[in-house]
């Protein structure tokens, strides 16, 4: 497997006492603390999670991402909302660790593990980086929803905006399709069905305007995190739930706040994402005994 280094030797690390390294990196304005733990163990937890990801009094940021060692892969990745809790899928943030593995190895090929997918992602040319997102999963069970229901047509009870589609992506997102993204209250909006019921792991909610067959415009509210200037998840489930729909061609370009990315459905019905990715600086963090 092209990149793979295997399980490297890691040292004993103290919470309390040691610094570690990070790096800042966004995708499209979705930005992440990326800490890089193949080599030293760094144990995060939920107050410290909420310190990193604090923008007045720590570094600031939408997810935190920690790279840890696994057997078969690059990397594993996992993933924090800046509400501490955890994450199971976040597709800017899988380009940018994808970016500084290949810069690290060498590699024009990584693969990384996030949940339960296995990710393939592959350099697209200057800072672009292309990832196979694998399959969306329109079951209710696969969402997940609480109980069955129809997740084509998902009546969330908000007037004025008919139904949603569920699915998950790696995580679960529930999207509506709507005149104008710009006449949306989507904080509002979204901040009220991230803890809908009918999600028992709450949901990430999208709004996607289609422009014509090849261009659909989108906003996200993401749990645990908010209104972000770029969803890389919330696209691909964005562009599903319109191809489900029959509303856009095999391949399509999802306009966010932050910028564009590119969507392709291949024949086996894998999606594969491609966008744009960014350090912004490195630095250190001292836990000062947040647990």
């Amino acid at each position: 497997m092209a990149g793979c280094i295997g399980i490297l030797p890691r040292r004993a690390y103290n919470p309390r006492m040691d610094a570690f390294s990070f790096r800042k990196m966004h995708g499209l304005g979705n930005d992440f603390v990326v800490i890089d733990a193949r080599r030293q163990p760094v144990p995060l937890g939920h107050r410290l999670v909420q310190a990193i990801a604090d923008r007045h009094v720590g570094v600031g940021c939408d997810q935190l991402i920690r790279l840890d060692p696994a057997e078969g892969v690059d990397a594993e990745m996992h993933v924090w909302n800046a509400d501490g809790r955890p994450a199971t899928a976040c597709g800017n943030g899988a380009r940018c660790v994808a970016r500084l593995l290949m810069d690290d190895l060498g590699a024009d090929v990584i693969v990384l593990r996030a949940g339960d997918r296995v990710l393939r992602c592959q350099d697209a040319g200057g800072t672009d980086v292309a990832v196979d997102m694998g399959r969306p999963d329109f079951s209710w069970q696969g969402v997940p929803l609480a109980r069955e229901a129809d997740t084509a047509a998902l009546d969330l009870g908000e007037k004025g905006l008919g139904t949603a589609t569920a699915l998950s992506v790696g995580n679960p997102h529930a999207v509506f399709v709507v005149p104008d993204v710009a006449a949306v209250d989507v904080a509002g909006i979204g901040a009220r069905l991230e803890h809908h019921p009918l999600f028992p792991e709450r949901v990430n909610v999208g709004f996607a305007q289609v422009l014509d067959r090849g261009r659909v415009r989108l906003r996200v509210w993401e749990r645990g995190a908010g209104l972000t200037r770029a969803c890389g998840t919330g696209a691909c489930a964005a562009f599903a739930a319109c191809r489900a729909r029959g509303l856009v061609d095999e391949a399509a370009t999802m306009v966010l706040d932050g910028g564009t990315l590119r969507l392709q459905e291949r024949s086996d019905g894998h999606l594969v994402m491609t966008g744009p990715t960014a350090t912004a600086f490195t630095g250190t963090f001292r836990p000062n005994g947040a647990a």
